[in-house]
């Protein structure tokens, strides 16, 4: 297997989602489906994704918080469910996953006799989100290395490097495998395992040791 010195050192960074309100709120689905239609994409984003990097004490079986308010918040189990299997990373961009939501959310309106309403003080409230990035200093030169290090990243170092980089990068592909592909020759089966990783239905902290099994195996560690 033969490998080159990279043109650039992998730069290992760190990040947090800072939650930023957006002054946009639903009392009741119709409203809810309305300001899905308008609302910024960092929203979309925020409500699929924060979740990852906050504690989160519902219930785990929703993976989004579109999927938890409509089973808390609206009583709406049906609508909960539909929602919460939405895998995010099968669609191009986010304004794709803004259209499916509203299709759905339209749909469940066309089903019910009434409007569901949340109670009082148990409206949506939209946020959206702004990434802060911290530089944490460490460089990777190797493939070999960059196995090594998995272990001591953080879960905001996951989270940008191989969830949020997908947004920032013209294909859609994570920084392990754009740094592999554009240092390296003869990584294409790591890169084809890395790709097969799904990070949206596990914690960071899972996510993590996935990617440390996928290298450990693939480097024989």
């Amino acid at each position: 297997m033969k490998s080159q010195k990279p043109d650039q050192d992998f730069a290992l960074k760190d990040c947090t989602l800072a939650a930023i309100a957006t002054g946009q709120s639903a009392q009741n689905l119709r409203e809810f489906r309305n300001r899905m239609r308008e609302v910024n994409l960092d929203s979309i984003y925020y409500h699929f994704w924060g979740g990852l990097l906050r504690p989160r004490f519902d219930d785990p079986q929703y993976h989004n918080d579109f999927a938890i308010w409509a089973r808390y918040g609206l009583q709406d189990a049906v609508l909960a469910e539909r929602l919460g299997i939405i895998d995010p990373n099968i669609f191009q961009d986010l304004e794709s996953l803004r259209q499916e939501l509203v299709e759905l959310i339209e749909q469940r309106l066309d089903e019910v006799e009434w409007v569901p309403w949340a109670k009082a003080g148990n409206q949506f409230n939209f946020v959206r989100s702004q990434v802060v990035v911290f530089d944490t200093s460490a460089r990777i030169s190797t493939p070999q290395e960059l196995s090594q290090a998995l272990p001591g990243m953080s879960v905001g170092s996951i989270f940008f490097h191989f969830i949020d980089a997908r947004r920032r990068s013209s294909n859609n592909m994570d920084d392990f495998r754009n740094w592999l592909m554009q240092n390296f020759s003869g990584h294409d089966e790591l890169s084809r395992r890395l790709a097969q990783v799904d990070p949206f239905f596990s914690s960071l902290i899972e996510l993590r040791d996935h990617l440390k099994e996928v290298f450990g195996m693939y480097f024989g560690g």
